[in-house]
């Protein structure tokens, strides 16, 4: 009688668990009604958004209402026998004993059962399949990450709660991942990883995943995380060494910093640094504490009573930056280092560096230049690369980044930099200088060679500071564009030697596996070892039984009205439509609001000369959707262009309207509209208007675009109409667009003049020419 009287106090004792009322629905709620109920509650009781005291414990409760009634087996299975695990009998007892069952509540909480609940220091932690493919797996390239392996009826897993908790206190404020797989809800996450038992603890870097197979210590935990980062991270530097390893940046091409502490063993906070920024800085340690280090400390003039790192770029002698303080953080570090990471004038060995170190223009403002010096590696180009780097040391802007390149090790690019020049392209006995600026991630740029070359005299660095500062005030200074192809990375390894590594790596992991896992547990890593295998010698015997046929290029197939591009932005050709009085309505009257139509001016003469230009000018902005291409033959219809200008006086420079006045004499001599382009605004009815202009010392009035007559002077206006008539007839007409491509940007960017008119001229009541 007492134990039933006790059982019977602790089942009316017991907490009131209803997860309906938790997140506030009925018992007959959808899943849509309960999940949308579950994301307002979840940001209203989220701890990091509410502080009060009961935020964590309502939010563990939001939380796990939603994982039983989300689920169809366990929401069923609460409704009849009220909170109890999936996984446990619910079969019906027999008829004769159903009252029996039936009035018998099962209560944990009686016989004190340890129950698992998830804190919510594992909670944030937590990881999601999506997640680790998308964020943790790219991010353990610059850190590593410790998971554990866990799931909500996991007793084992209580015994080691403590120490991973004081684990995690230690290790992620110096830059560990913490990451926690709950097996139970995310099976598909814990195959990927390789891991069928809780508790679980793995490590992961650079994509790879290794288990902790020793007792859980805390210090064992340390020195696994520490095992996963490379050995050469950080190089021991003493009094013997440090010079070599100062002037060893010309080498690898990245600064150095020298961390000077008072311990034998390099603390974890350096090697964790040191493996982030790998691809940008070399790291060396000084322990302070031994003698063979006296002169290195005392040489830079070091306080032995706090930690003190010192970076070093181009000069060895003094550092470019440094920091001291007793108690190092990372986010401190992580600063220093961030802002320091480039040479003053690094070397472009890669894509990836040329990408950081000279970005792609992405607003009008934040325009960044890169200085390029084309030189080479032998002696007697030391002097001229030093008169480049004191030229770069005196001119610190943050619009301007300098950089070199060797020309024998980034031949394509000197190549299609050097192409457009009218002198001959220098040779590796010769220097130059280009400045440019990146317009698109496919490669595009603007540049423009410095004339005369470069061999550090004290003229060429006036004549390269003289265009330097006339870049920054015109843009439009750079003349030439090209599309840059990938550069090479000089630095990267031979493919048999990347295999043995990666191999040697897969053998290492399959030998530890063999000491402590399963075969199951080894599956993944004999796969990939075989899978490389047979991918290695794949390769090998199709290259050599390849027909040498297919060594030839294969010919492009012509689409449109010209050839492909190499890296086309969406698609290997240029819609361009024509405009008659069938297409007029619907590409120009009744064009979408915020659509715009480029419609050049052509002739029967030159059509396909100019659509080909045209087509090469615009091809960059033809991933645009607002944007569409037409022509119009001024042969057919050839009253439209000049009913278009006398609906808009504006459009005409107010300079030429008297010598237009006077060449009205002659009706044969007509205004020759070829090669002009409108960018058509149909629903707003405006116009933007392009002129073509002449390569030569004098231009003629009439052919000014909107932005040379925005940017220049009228001064070429005064020049004689014999002499500009004579220059347009020896004028190629392809070079008549030579300019188009700087003023699509400003069209872009909505910076230039706009004419607005009472309505479009009707194309279908121009009678055409025969």
């Amino acid at each position: 009688f007492d134990l039933a009287s006790l059982g019977i106090n602790s089942l009316a004792s017991a907490p009131d668990f209803d997860p309906y009322k938790v997140l506030g629905v009925s018992r007959h709620a959808s899943q849509a009604e309960i999940k949308k109920m579950y994301k307002r509650l979840a940001r209203e009781w989220h701890p990091d958004k509410n502080k009060s005291p009961g935020a964590e414990d309502m939010f563990i409760k939001i939380t796990k209402s939603y994982e039983i009634l989300s689920n169809e087996e366990r929401r069923a299975n609460y409704d009849r026998f009220g909170e109890m695990d999936e996984n446990q009998n619910f079969a019906r007892a027999p008829q004769g004993f159903r009252h029996y069952h039936d009035s018998f509540y099962f209560d944990e909480s009686f016989f004190h059962f340890p129950r698992t609940s998830r804190d919510f220091t594992d909670s944030k932690h937590l990881f999601h399949y999506n997640q680790y493919i998308s964020e943790v797996l790219p991010d353990s390239f610059k850190r590593p990450y410790l998971i554990k392996i866990t799931s909500e009826w996991c007793f084992t897993c209580i015994h080691i709660e403590p120490v991973w908790k004081d684990t995690v206190q230690e290790l992620e404020p110096l830059g560990v991942g913490i990451g926690v797989v709950d097996i139970g809800y995310e099976r598909q996450l814990a195959n990927h990883l390789g891991a069928h038992r809780t508790p679980s603890i793995l490590g992961l870097i650079n994509g790879k995943v290794t288990f902790f197979h020793y007792a859980v210590v805390r210090e064992h935990l340390r020195q696994f995380v520490e095992s996963l980062l490379p050995q050469k991270l950080v190089e021991k530097v003493t009094d013997n060494s440090y010079l070599e390893f100062l002037n060893s940046w010309h080498e690898e091409n990245k600064p150095r910093v020298l961390m000077f502490d008072v311990a034998s063993n390099i603390p974890l906070l350096y090697k964790l640094t040191a493996f982030a920024y790998k691809d940008y800085v070399r790291f060396g340690y000084v322990d302070m504490g031994l003698t063979e280090t006296s002169k290195v400390v005392q040489r830079f003039n070091i306080n032995t009573y706090a930690p003190t790192m010192l970076l070093f770029k181009e000069n060895t002698d003094k550092p470019a930056d440094v920091i001291q303080a007793r108690g190092m953080k990372k986010q401190i570090i992580d600063e220093f280092v961030s802002n320091n990471r480039f040479l003053l004038v690094p070397r472009l060995v890669n894509q990836k560096l040329f990408d950081e170190l000279c970005p792609v223009k992405q607003f009008h403002r934040r325009r960044k230049y890169c200085v390029l010096l084309v030189t080479g590696e032998g002696e007697q180009f030391v002097s001229v690369n030093e008169a480049f780097f004191d030229f770069a040391s005196s001119n610190t802007k943050e619009v301007l980044r300098f950089a070199y390149v060797y020309q024998r090790q980034q031949q394509p690019l000197c190549d299609t930099l050097l192409k457009k020049e009218d002198t001959t392209p220098p040779q590796v006995r010769h220097s130059c200088v280009i400045l440019l600026e990146r317009r698109s991630a496919t490669g595009r740029v603007l540049y423009r060679t410095v004339m005369g070359g470069w061999n550090g005299s004290d003229d060429d660095k006036h004549r390269l500071l003289e265009q330097l500062e006339l870049l920054q005030r015109d843009p439009s200074y750079l003349t030439h564009d090209a599309m840059l192809p990938e550069l090479n990375n000089e630095f990267a390894s031979m493919f048999l030697i990347q295999w043995i590594n990666t191999a040697y790596d897969y053998l290492a992991q399959f030998y530890f596996d063999l000491l402590y896992s399963n075969w199951r547990e080894m599956m993944p890593v004999l796969s990939l070892i075989f899978s490389a295998l047979f991918i290695l010698f794949g390769t090998v015997i199709i290259q050599a039984f390849s027909d040498a046929g297919e060594d030839k290029p294969a010919k492009q197939k012509a689409t449109g009205w010209f050839s492909c591009y190499s890296r086309p932005p969406k698609k290997n050709f240029v819609e361009v439509t024509e405009l008659t009085d069938i297409t007029y309505t619907s590409n120009l009257v009744r064009l979408k609001p915020g659509h715009i139509n480029v419609v050049l001016i052509l002739t029967d003469a030159s059509k396909q000369v100019l659509l080909r230009k045209f087509a090469k000018e615009v091809y960059s902005f033809s991933g645009s959707q607002t944007l569409h291409y037409s022509f119009l033959n001024v042969d057919k219809h050839s009253q439209w262009m000049d009913s278009l200008m006398e609906s808009a006086p504006d459009a005409r420079p107010s300079d030429c309207l008297d010598k237009e006045e006077e060449e009205e004499d002659s009706t044969s001599n007509k205004s020759d509209n070829t090669g002009h382009v409108l960018a058509l605004n149909g629903h707003k009815k405006y116009f933007c208007l392009f002129r073509p202009v002449f390569k030569g010392e004098e231009a003629e009035c009439s052919r000014w675009s909107d932005e040379d007559a925005a940017t220049a002077g009228r001064s070429r206006a005064s020049r004689s109409r014999s002499s500009s008539r004579q220059k347009a007839t020896t004028l190629e007409i392809h070079h008549k667009l030579d300019r188009l491509g700087l003023w699509m940007e400003r069209l872009m960017e909505g910076t230039l003049p706009r004419h607005y008119v009472p309505a479009w001229p009707g194309l279908d009541t121009i009678t055409p020419q025969k």
